[in-house]
């Protein structure tokens, strides 16, 4: 594990003053945040993605064993059954010092067609590498990492997570980040259904550390593990590096780990683990 410089990262004052498309002309004033995480060093992120398997079981299975070496084990790290003839939600917890709650999702089921190396085992594959990049320093806010069974088969995890979670604690989830298909390119965000103070703080967090950020919203007609949240009004964002080019490679033989670019997927790993660090600090 790499020590990682403390960054300062400007408060935001308000909310996005124009689109997406201006960017990189948005201004950051007022009080400075310190926010501190611990990136993994680029070959173990490179080696948790080639940890690929082409069967959901065994997907699920390393998912587990990745957070257990990661140091996320015993009453923190389990196993949610959704549908007992499939594999469970993985979910692995981070103590803050407050209940409130911050959630981290991907999916680690793929499409019948290719091994779903881009759609979505990058993002799950990041899950444990996540956790030790915010684990050494104490956190404000509580951290659910899960890995969600079966988006492919209509978002079943993240509706069966949302549907049975306590009722009296969903007010406790200030965002709901949601990592999907990354390391096809550049890091982008789907603008379109997020948060806007999330997607505020995505973008000043993002010019802070003199990164890279675009939006791409998807096709029409396409959705994620964001939806159950939304449907309880609870704030989203989504996380992605396609574009109109790469789109078509999801759900087709060319969704392989040769459609993942390894310097995008870990520069979009930096850049979701100081959104998160972020994030801890300037959410209520």
């Amino acid at each position: 594990m790499s020590n990682e410089p403390r960054h300062h990262f400007a408060r935001p004052a308000g909310q996005l003053l124009c689109a997406l498309g201006c960017l990189i002309g948005l201004r950051l004033w007022g009080q400075s945040v310190s926010v501190v995480f611990q990136a993994v060093p680029r070959e173990v992120v490179a080696s948790r993605l080639h940890r690929i398997h082409m069967k959901n079981a065994e997907r699920e299975a390393d998912l587990k064993e990745m957070f257990d070496e990661a140091g996320c084990a015993g009453d923190r790290l389990e196993e949610e059954v959704v549908r007992r003839k499939d594999p469970p939600n993985i979910i692995c917890t981070l103590p803050g010092l407050s209940g409130s709650l911050i959630i981290v999702g991907a999916h680690s089921d793929h499409a019948e067609l290719g091994s779903g190396a881009v759609d979505d085992w990058s993002g799950a594959s990041l899950l444990p590498s996540l956790f030790q990049a915010l684990k050494d320093t104490p956190r404000k806010h509580t951290f659910t990492f899960v890995g969600f069974t079966d988006e492919e088969k209509g978002l079943l995890g993240s509706e069966f997570y949302v549907k049975h979670f306590p009722k009296e604690r969903l007010a406790a989830i200030c965002a709901m980040v949601n990592l999907e298909c990354l390391g096809a390119g550049p890091t982008a965000v789907w603008a379109k259904v997020a948060d806007k103070r999330l997607l505020t703080d995505l973008v000043n967090s993002t010019q802070s550390m003199h990164a890279n950020l675009r939006a791409f919203n998807p096709e029409i007609g396409a959705n994620d593990d964001t939806q159950a949240f939304r449907d309880k009004r609870l704030p989203v964002i989504t996380i992605h590096s396609l574009t109109q080019e790469t789109w078509p490679i999801l759900h087709s033989p060319r969704d392989n780990l040769m459609a993942i670019h390894l310097d995008e997927l870990y520069e979009s790993y930096r850049l979701v683990s100081g959104y998160l660090a972020f994030i801890d600090q300037l959410l209520e």
